[in-house]
């Protein structure tokens, strides 16, 4: 009876045992294939995000790419090729062509020098559109600030934009150097500060570039004319240069610091170089520091063109077509300038605060273009009364309609790539 019992119990105890061990296993292949599920999901879910990490990665560097492209196109490097057509206004249709600028009614017997366009070698260079321009501005302010190219170049761009509408004058100063007009249609200001050193100046020039006593420059002083009215521009095209190669005392912390070409005055020579830098160091720290935040262009040196000798001593620029590139190089001169400008502005780059600060290097494409000055048709019919007569001649500024005109394509297209 016990034995029976005994077996009976046992029997049981098996069955058991075999539930038991059925269970466990039942169990464990259920986890199994829970751990399998979650390493498939997981590895699916990283795939994804390795799916999705490359994918931003090749559309990254496929911007770089489209940025690399973009940068590889250098407006400033090029050729002046010809081009048939006429320029976007002329002497006739523009009254607001300075006299010494104004070749054509002077007298100036060619007319090839107006059939040439400024082409860069690794991109297109759409002609200036004043609607388009004039559409960009509405609302807005630009100053051109620097010296009498400064000028040259307002002008150029006044005549473009007065054949969509008329400039209206609204101020000039007392000997017509600094002048503002308005566009009244768009709410536009343009205006032209006269500055030729950036920084104050005690000048004793007359019309004709004679002086009657040496230039006091003040080098650590910027010109209050054009920052005091800094805050009004949303534009700026600024450039200094070419005055620095004048007769100069230098004055730094109130006493007399050097001079640049000053014989017998017993002051030390410091070169036109030293007072450029300075200058330039000021112009930059105002800009980067200023609580007014514009768009600044800054404009290189801009070469001359006199041959056998200077504007004061019989040099003249009697060329009809461009140089090619291999036909000229810049002067030890315009190379000192073009290497000042660019290592001061290249102190700034990394610590501008804001400002929209591009570089506007029009020395190479200037350079190229000899035929565009006025030469002795900056004055009226000179040689009407005498064909062998001695004329001053003006090969640093520009005929308009001429050259200068393409600086404006460029300023424009400069625009629209910021603003895309």
């Amino acid at each position: 009876m016990v034995r029976s019992e005994l077996k009976k119990q046992s029997n049981k105890n098996h069955v058991n045992v075999i539930v038991i061990v059925l269970m466990k296993l039942a169990l464990s292949c259920l986890l199994l294939g829970l751990a399998i599920h979650l390493l498939f999901f997981f590895s699916d879910s990283s795939h994804s995000e390795l799916l999705r990490a490359s994918t931003n990665q090749t559309q990254t560097a496929a911007n770089n790419n489209v940025d690399e492209e973009e940068e590889k196109c250098d407006l400033f490097v090029g050729d002046w090729v010809a081009d048939p057509s006429p320029p976007l206004y002329t002497n006739e249709s523009c009254l607001l062509i300075e006299d010494h600028q104004n070749c054509m009614r002077n007298g100036r017997p060619d007319s090839e020098f107006l059939y040439w366009r400024w082409a860069p070698r690794a991109c297109g260079l759409p002609r200036f559109s004043p609607t388009k321009f004039l559409h960009i501005m509405r609302d807005k302010s630009w100053a051109f600030i620097g010296d009498s190219i400064s000028r040259n170049h307002v002008q150029s761009l006044l005549c473009i934009l007065s054949q969509i509408e008329a400039a209206q004058g609204v101020y000039h100063d007392e000997e017509f150097k600094s002048k503002i007009w308005k566009f009244p249609s768009y709410n536009f200001t343009l205006s032209v500060i006269w500055t030729p050193f950036l920084i104050k100046a005690d000048i004793f020039e007359d019309s004709n570039g004679l002086s009657s006593s040496e230039i006091q420059l003040r080098l650590d002083t910027l010109d209050h004319k054009w920052t005091n009215q800094y805050h009004n521009f949303n534009y700026v095209v600024i450039a200094g240069g070419k005055w620095f190669l004048k007769t100069a005392i230098y004055h730094e912390n109130g006493t007399v610091r050097g001079c640049h070409y000053c014989p017998g005055k017993n002051l030390t020579e410091l070169g036109f170089d030293y007072a450029y830098r300075k200058a330039l160091r000021q112009v930059f720290h105002f800009l980067t520091n200023s609580n007014h935040k514009a768009t600044v262009f800054f404009r290189t040196t801009t070469p001359d063109h006199f041959e056998n000798g200077e504007w004061f001593s019989g040099g003249y620029c009697n060329r009809t077509v461009p140089f090619e590139e291999d036909q000229v190089r810049l002067s030890d001169v315009d190379s000192i300038m073009r290497g000042i400008e660019l290592q001061e502005l290249e102190k700034v780059a990394a610590w501008e605060h804001g400002v929209r600060l591009k570089l506007l290097d029009t020395t190479r494409l200037a350079l190229l273009r000899p035929d565009g000055h006025p030469g002795p048709y900056r004055q009226f019919h000179p040689f009407a009364n005498d064909m062998n007569a001695k004329i001053q001649n003006d090969c640093l500024h520009w005929c308009l309609p001429g050259p200068i005109d393409s600086w404006n394509d460029i300023v424009l297209q400069m625009l629209l790539n910021g603003r895309s």
